[in-house]
């Protein structure tokens, strides 16, 4: 029997696959993690693939039901029902990959020609004698002219200054060093002086409300070395920004500790990262940060209290540029973070790199882009002209005030199918039942729909799987434990869910009334953010969270605002981008459109009205 060659995009994986082995066995032998609710029999269309080259076997009558005629065009099958013919190379889209490996797809690399805020210049210094005792501060500016001179740079620059602690750490190195080192230089100031082997790197940094994400970038190529996702310490003082806030605005030694909690979060990934990547912390010469703007208010301790109180007004708007080492980081003596500019008090620098990382603001059409977190944020580009919102969603999609609720973890039940009146679950990692996680409360909720489990009100119906608890509560049962709780969607669930998504479709119809268009009109719409890329889309349009666009005008794309930040850090011209932009973007207050109480029930309705 043929055995071909299998590789799965951009997952990374190759291996090999006998011809009468499915594509859907061939990943799971590879540990590519695709989902597979009806374990590999055609019936849930959720293992959907994409053949970038290579023969595989016919497409099959049960396929042609599932897939659209679009997606048939494309190549799509489902990775269950289709074999290798020949070596075969296949792309796993994100919604059709389980959790842990979606992450994966955030880390794919940006495409920016390298332009960093500094220049890295090799040195070869004359060392002083007791004949000609050269200062090293002297020593080293000569060797500067000189290397300016040899590339046809304006010898006549002017003289750059020290940046102090550069300053202090050079006469130690350059005596260790035997002379050569490698300076950063940055809008004239020297900003680190280093050993000659060093490679300069840049921190990029995405803070949200929930997670945080770290990237270490080569700051000479623009690739990234290495990234980390972790969660923000701040949550102790609140899920959510408002409950930050507060709390900064109560006393200075709270603002204090909130902005400790991030600076120690961030020193720790550094020091991983760097180890990771095999390189010392002091060869991070730069750093863009991005987060929402109580976030940003927070990590500058700069006042928040105007923040919380109409009319929500930043103390800040414009990008700026402050010393790593004043902040508290611990990066090379003189680096730089560069934070992006905000738009509003709830639509922050984040939302600036999303819009920067999605391209969102070179679209010639009508293009909706979603930021899906605690705090969502939406902008609508119609046709050149954009718009943005702030919804607060809540920490429901996180598993917070949610029963069973839970994060993406091993055991969180991600996906569910409502089957002869039976859930069949899919948890990550394939372990045991622990809870849910905020994309299996979606799923739950648009299958109990479809089952007439609950109705468009999102009240919970009689039905086999429901029973009635003591206090009376209903509840939908999604996992028996024998000996344990059994996990449940209750009616408080479901109406904790109904509260997050109505914030969204409310921002959604919000910018489209502001632009004077019909949701139908919008040509593309693109999902941000870590939850965003796990939602099943179908689960989300049917309990109308998003509107009931075609399939393939959805495109989920990861953690954008981290691509954003990424972007900025390698290429000023990119920096110069987003403060263009964020000038650009008009924002839409969304408690004082008209008719607010009565727009929010109706986007409550648990299906499309």
């Amino acid at each position: 029997m043929r055995v071909n060659v299998i590789e799965f995009e951009p997952i990374g994986r190759r291996g090999e696959c006998p011809e009468d082995e499915s594509l859907l066995d061939s990943a799971r032998r590879l540990d590519v993690d695709i989902v597979r609710l009806c374990n590999g029999v055609g019936t849930c269309g959720r293992c959907k693939i994409q053949i970038v080259t290579g023969e595989v076997s016919p497409i099959t009558a049960k396929e042609k039901e599932v897939l659209t005629v679009k997606e048939t065009d494309r190549n799509y099958r489902l990775a269950c029902l289709t074999r290798p013919l020949g070596n075969v190379k296949v792309h796993v889209p994100p919604e059709s990959l389980t959790a842990p490996q979606r992450t994966q797809v955030e880390g794919l690399e940006i495409d920016a020609t390298p332009e960093p805020s500094f220049q890295s210049i090799l040195l070869e210094i004359t060392p002083p004698t007791i004949e000609k005792q050269t200062a090293d501060e002297t020593g080293f500016l000569a060797a500067l002219n000189r290397n300016r001179n040899r590339n046809q740079t304006d010898s006549a620059a002017a003289a750059p200054g020290f940046d102090l602690e550069a300053l202090r750490r050079m006469p130690q190195l350059l005596r260790a060093e035997n002379w050569r080192a490698r300076a950063a230089i940055r809008n004239n100031e020297v900003i680190a002086v280093e050993g000659a082997s060093t490679r300069w790197c840049g921190l990029a940094v995405d803070i949200g409300t929930t997670k945080i994400a770290v990237y270490l970038v080569d700051m000479e190529n623009g690739k990234t070395l290495a990234s980390k996702g972790l969660m923000n310490p701040q949550i102790s003082y609140g899920e959510d920004v408002v409950s930050r806030i507060y709390a900064a605005s109560r006393s200075e030694e709270s603002a204090d500790k909130l902005q400790t909690l991030l600076v120690e979060a961030l020193n720790e990934s550094i020091a991983l990262l760097c180890a990771e990547a095999g390189v010392d912390r002091l060869s991070v010469a730069d750093a863009v940060i991005v987060g929402n703007t109580a976030i940003h208010h927070l990590f500058l301790k700069l006042p928040v209290s105007q923040l919380g109180l109409a009319p929500y007004v930043p103390a800040l708007r414009s990008a700026i540029d402050v010393k790593a080492r004043d902040l508290g980081l611990e990066t090379a003596s003189g680096a730089y973070v560069h934070l992006l500019p905000n738009i509003a008090g709830y639509v922050g620098a984040d939302h600036v790199a999303m819009i920067l990382g999605t391209r969102l603001a070179e679209s010639s059409g009508v293009t909706l882009a979603i930021d899906i977190g605690t705090n969502t944020e939406i902008c609508l580009n119609n046709r050149g002209e954009m718009a943005s919102v702030s919804c607060a969603s809540g920490p429901a999609f996180e598993g917070a005030h949610i029963k069973h609720g839970m994060r993406a973890a091993p055991g969180a039940i991600e996906h569910v199918r409502i089957s002869d009146d039976k859930p069949v679950i899919q948890t990550i990692g394939g372990e045991a039942p622990a809870g849910i996680c905020g994309s299996g409360l979606l799923d739950a909720a648009a299958q109990m729909r479809l089952n007439n489990v609950m109705d468009s009100t999102g009240k919970i119906l009689p039905h086999p799987g429901v029973r009635v608890r003591e206090d009376g509560m209903k509840e939908f049962v999604l996992a028996e434990r024998p000996g344990r709780e059994d996990i449940t969607i209750s009616q408080k669930d479901i109406r904790e869910l109904q509260l997050a998504k109505a914030a969204i479709r409310l921002g959604i119809r919000a910018l489209a009334e502001e632009m004077g268009i019909a949701e139908s009109e919008i040509d593309e719409v693109i999902i941000a953010g870590a939850f965003g890329t796990f939602i099943d889309v179908e689960s989300a349009i049917t309990i109308g969270m998003l509107p009931p666009l075609p399939r393939e005008r959805f495109r989920q794309v990861g953690n954008a605002a981290g691509t954003g930040a990424r972007l900025a850090l390698i290429s000023m011209t990119e920096r110069r981008k987003a403060t263009e932009m964020a000038s650009r973007v008009r924002y839409v207050e969304l408690a004082v459109i008209s008719d607010f109480n009565q727009k929010f029930a109706a986007a409550s309705a648990m299906t499309e009205l």
